[in-house]
């Protein structure tokens, strides 16, 4: 595998994680940041984790990708973390598995691994979407929040803190669920600005859903799958639709691709490149409310513009869209700030 001759890519010097953050997803965020002694308890479960024995682990069974093994992909993450002004190079492994997969795991120091079926599947440019997309995961803390959340819900439940078992649970756990397919939103949105080739980000949930044989797959027709996807079926299949999405911790392929050209379409990506991004040195004065009602307006839109049978039942029935439509992040932020208060009050004790 062999670097083409690199083009000129926009960098973004100090941008903040929340450009490229879904509302719904940088919503939780913005509140978990938030939270009083938040560093302390990390550190806590990092403990809990064994953060350095998974690294270890990873050293011993792994290729560490550096200037002498995976030269490749070492500069593509160079390239990656240029472009997003990372202020740390995350490590990044490649670990023989035949299944197509990357994931970053780590508290302290987040890392990132690939596994070999993903690595043999893409091509150069479709790797520079996949680094930049665990790049996004890195610097927006997701394998933190994430691992913190549900320690948060499991040292709830055994202090006796809320319902165990029942709806509550279920809500909370559907919730997580549902912010953790947002977060994949974001980190794909991020290995877009990383590669700024939108056909090469669409490949890449081309070769997921179906495979190396790109040659007969066709990027139009599989965006396409994605509308028929939202306008096929009648209220059964609506119904359906959400099942099959409850418990998935990742969107679908098809929907994925689709999500992002919506991104592109609303004219989000050009303003970033164009140089309207939000700059880290303001990210401590983002607001939790200003967050919750961007997350609203967000699935209120995509609430109102959905030719899914299920919303078009709701919408002709005439509720009001802002009450028929919950705001997960606001459910997400709210639940992970009160459990934390639990817990801060609980470690005082």
């Amino acid at each position: 595998m062999t670097l083409t001759p690199d083009r000129v890519r926009t960098r973004f010097p100090e941008i903040s994680t929340r450009a490229w953050e879904h509302p719904a997803d940088r919503t939780a965020l913005v509140a978990l940041r938030s939270l009083t002694g938040f560093d302390t308890v990390l550190r806590t479960l990092s403990g809990l984790l064994r953060e350095r024995q998974h690294r270890l682990l990873y050293l011993a069974t792994a290729v560490r990708v550096d200037e002498h093994q995976f030269a490749t992909l070492h500069r593509l993450r160079a390239d990656c973390v240029e472009i997003l002004d990372a202020p740390t190079t995350p490590e990044m492994f490649v670990m023989q598995d035949p299944h197509v997969n990357a994931f970053t795991i780590g508290m302290d120091r987040p890392f990132i691994v690939l596994t070999t079926g993903l690595v043999e599947l893409m091509d150069t440019e479709e790797l520079r979407f996949v680094i930049g997309h665990e790049l996004g995961h890195a610097l927006s803390g997701h394998a933190v929040y994430r691992t913190m959340l549900m320690h948060l819900m499991r040292l709830s439940a055994s202090l006796g803190w809320m319902p165990v078992g029942g709806w509550a649970v279920r809500a909370i756990v559907a919730a997580l669920m549902e912010w953790s397919r947002k977060s994949e939103l974001s980190g794909d949105r991020a290995g877009l600005l990383c590669g700024q080739d939108v056909d090469a980000s669409v490949r890449v949930h081309m070769k997921t859903a179906g495979g190396a044989w790109l040659r007969e797959m066709n990027l139009t027709a599989f965006l396409a799958q994605a509308d028929d996807y939202r306008t096929a079926g009648d209220l059964r299949d609506g119904v359906l639709k959400l099942l099959n999405l409850e418990l998935q911790s990742h969107p679908f392929s098809v929907l994925r691709a689709a999500e992002l050209r919506r991104w592109i379409e609303s004219g989000e990506y050009d303003r970033l490149r164009g140089g309207a991004y939000p700059r880290r040195e303001h990210d401590g004065n983002a607001r939790i409310g200003d967050e919750i009602r961007s997350a609203a307006r967000s699935y209120r839109e995509s609430f109102e513009m959905s030719d899914d049978a299920l919303f078009r039942t709701v919408r002709n029935l005439g509720k009001d869209v802002g009450e028929a439509v919950s705001t997960v992040g606001q459910e997400v932020g709210q639940t992970v700030a009160d459990l934390g208060k639990r817990i801060s009050d609980w470690r005082r004790s």
